[in-house]
């Protein structure tokens, strides 16, 4: 009787894991993650769940990526654009603040909120940096540039320290208005993130 009771619970273990879902990542960003002007499968979140899928990972990544978006913007939708079954989440937000030249201080101030409140539920962040316009002058710049690295270090969550790295200011890799990657310039972008993101859902599942 023990046996068989050990060989249904067995079994039953084996099914329940064979129907696990897989892990949920969301890439909460403006348009350089959301794919502006791209196909859906070229978008940033449709690679990365590729490249992930081929290295053998289970995972769904969703893009809550809404272009124009402020750190501000997406702050006030935190919280339904992830999800109480997320467990990562990349943070790819800031550009918008800079192109406009908005506060530092309050960029800073709004990225520090919404990592802490995704860490606060126990989902493990990767911070996506970015660097600020150069023609804003190099103040701006001084108070831009760090934070991303010092919102990560403060709330221990992750960094990739400028998103766009490999891409920015190559023509050949950006659409005509020369800031949003191409469907290429986004493989790249995956290309280079993904040990990061590897590293990432590693963290989420083990949590």
């Amino acid at each position: 009787m023990y046996q068989t009771l050990a060989a249904v619970l067995l079994v039953f273990g084996f099914s329940t894991a064979a129907f696990a879902a897989p892990l949920k990542l969301v890439v909460l960003g403006d348009s350089l993650s959301a794919g502006y002007q791209l196909p859906a499968d070229d978008a940033f979140p449709a690679q990365l769940q590729a490249a992930l899928e081929k290295q053998g990972h289970d995972v769904e990544v969703v893009n809550a990526g809404v272009s124009g978006d402020t750190t501000a913007d997406g702050l006030a939708r935190l919280d339904w654009s992830v999800g109480p079954d997320a467990k990562a989440v990349i943070v790819e937000l800031g550009a918008n603040d800079a192109l406009r030249g908005l506060p530092p201080e309050k960029t800073r101030e709004n990225l520090s909120e919404i990592v802490s409140r995704l860490t606060d539920r126990n989902v493990k962040v990767l911070v996506a940096g970015m660097l600020a316009p150069r023609n804003l002058g190099e103040d701006y710049a001084s108070r831009f540039d760090p934070i991303f690295a010092d919102i990560a270090r403060i709330h221990g969550a992750m960094l990739y320290p400028f998103f766009l790295q490999g891409v920015a200011m190559k023509p050949e890799l950006n659409l005509a208005d020369g800031m949003h990657p191409t469907g290429e310039g986004v493989s790249i972008i995956v290309q280079n993130m993904l040990p990061a993101v590897e590293d990432l859902i590693k963290r989420a599942g083990s949590s």
